[in-house]
């Protein structure tokens, strides 16, 4: 029989974190197993948190958003442990990836998401490694990452919203960098808006940013988006990534790798699931395919 150790990110999603589990918890207990509840303090405690329960060998449940399931796969993965999702977030996009409720659930699902944790299947997935972090979803430098800045400075604002002006406040004061981009050993310069290495494909409370990504082919997926619109036509470009149709623009270049490096001729963020992950460019990004394991619908 499992057994669980949660984590819960207290600011998540307008601290919707304990309204979800709590009730969910009390199914588990009812239902006769081990449950021990975690509130994080920071990034590095909740990788501390999530590779000790992982050690005593319990699913290790992260209730967040995409930051938190990053940190906390960030602690699973190299003891072999499994974790799973509680989506309480503000984009939650991994757990839409992965079929999980992608908004807070009424009561009336709260039984279901407690049998997906008591019996539900395992699923394996391949994930991203840079500077020692472990991204199951996507890693990423340009006016994407840029966007993303500006939503955690904000995140009073409702989510939905942040996400919408964000890309419209980090369009205005854009400008291209030159990038290095090396694929598999072939290096690339580019004037680009944007270079996405992906393995769910999905983020921005909703986007398809790379919609051929696919979480357990071996293969991580990069796209860059070469400099060549005006910044108008950024903007018509995020309209299309709702749908992912954005990828037939004639500057959007696709390839896959199993390993990237990325450089810049002046100073960009690079942006991991959510937060700033490399403080300075340039960074490698990994493919560790098939390591990790969760509990997620098949």
């Amino acid at each position: 029989m499992r057994s669980f150790t949660a984590l819960l990110n207290p600011i998540s999603g307008r601290r919707a974190s304990r309204t979800l589990w709590e009730p969910v918890a009390a199914l588990l207990t009812e239902a006769g197993v081990s449950v021990t509840t975690e509130e994080t303090r920071s990034r590095t405690h909740a990788i501390e948190l999530a590779a000790e329960a992982a050690g005593r060998g319990d699913v290790v449940v992260a209730v967040g958003g995409d930051g938190l399931v990053r940190d906390v796969a960030t602690g699973v993965v190299p003891g072999g442990g499994t974790m799973a999702i509680l989506p309480a977030g503000r984009g939650n996009d991994l757990a839409r990836a992965l079929g999980l409720p992608a908004d807070l659930p009424g009561h009336a699902a709260l039984p279901g998401l407690a049998r997906l944790l008591l019996d539900g299947p395992t699923r394996i997935i391949d994930v991203l490694e840079v500077d020692g972090v472990i991204v199951p979803g996507n890693v990423y430098a340009g006016v994407d990452s840029r966007a993303n800045q500006i939503i955690n400075r904000y995140r009073r604002m409702p989510a939905l919203l942040l996400y919408r002006l964000s890309g419209v406040l980090a369009i205005a004061t854009w400008h291209a960098p030159t990038f290095t981009v090396t694929i598999d050993g072939v290096a690339r310069r580019v004037s680009a808006n944007s270079v996405v290495i992906a393995n769910s494909g999905a983020y921005g409370h909703g986007l398809r940013i790379v919609p051929v990504a696919v979480l357990d082919d071996g293969l991580l997926d990069v796209m860059v988006v070469r400099a060549e619109t005006p910044k108008v036509a950024i903007g018509r470009f995020m309209t299309e990534a709702k749908k992912g149709t954005h990828i037939h623009r004639p500057e959007v270049d696709l390839s896959t790798a199993t390993t990237v490096t990325i450089d810049a001729d002046r100073p960009v963020p690079l942006y991991a699931d959510g937060d700033e992950v490399c403080t300075s460019l340039p960074a490698t990004v990994r493919l560790l395919p098939g390591a990790l394991k969760l509990i997620a619908p098949r």
